[in-house]
C-alpha cells in the first residue's frame, strides 16, 4: 500500500522574476530548511504553473502582484497573511506575527503591506520583469 504524502503545511507561490520578491523568499527558505526539506512548507514559483491558483480565482498578475498561500486544508491566504503565516513557522520570526498579524494591527499590516506591493509590482513592470 502506497503511503500518502501529507499536504504542506503552507504552500507560497511567488514571482521568482521579481528580485525583492526573490530575494526575500531565498532568505526564508534557508531559515526554514528544516520545514522545507520536511515538506512542511513549499515554495512555488508561479511563472513555472500561471494557472495554478486558478480555482481560487488568482491570476498570474494577481499572484506577481502579491504573496498567495495555500494552507493544508486548501485555503487560500493572500498578502501580508502569507507573511504573517511564514513568520509563523519560521524560527525566531514568531514574534513578528504576533505583532504585526494581532486583530489590533492586522488591518495596518494588510494596508502597508498592499502599499509597498502596488509599488513594487508597478516598478517590475517598468523594469519588463514579467
Amino acid at each position: 500500500m502506497l503511503k500518502q504524502t501529507p499536504r504542506p503545511e503552507l504552500t507560497v507561490w511567488y514571482n521568482t522574476r521579481c528580485p525583492v520578491c526573490d530575494g526575500g523568499i531565498t532568505r526564508q527558505k534557508r531559515r526554514l530548511i528544516e520545514a522545507v526539506r520536511a515538506g512542511r512548507i513549499k515554495f512555488r514559483d508561479i511563472n513555472l504553473e500561471p494557472a495554478a491558483l486558478a480555482g481560487h480565482g488568482a491570476s498570474l498578475e494577481d499572484i506577481r502582484r502579491r504573496l498567495h498561500a495555500t494552507d493544508a486544508d486548501g485555503r487560500l491566504l493572500v498578502g501580508a497573511d502569507v507573511a504573517i503565516a511564514v513568520w509563523r513557522i519560521t524560527p525566531g520570526e514568531g514574534w513578528l506575527a504576533t505583532l504585526l498579524g494581532n486583530r489590533l494591527t492586522l488591518p495596518m499590516t494588510r494596508f502597508a503591506y498592499d502599499r509597498f506591493a502596488d509599488l513594487l509590482y508597478a516598478w517590475n513592470r517598468r523594469k519588463g520583469r514579467w
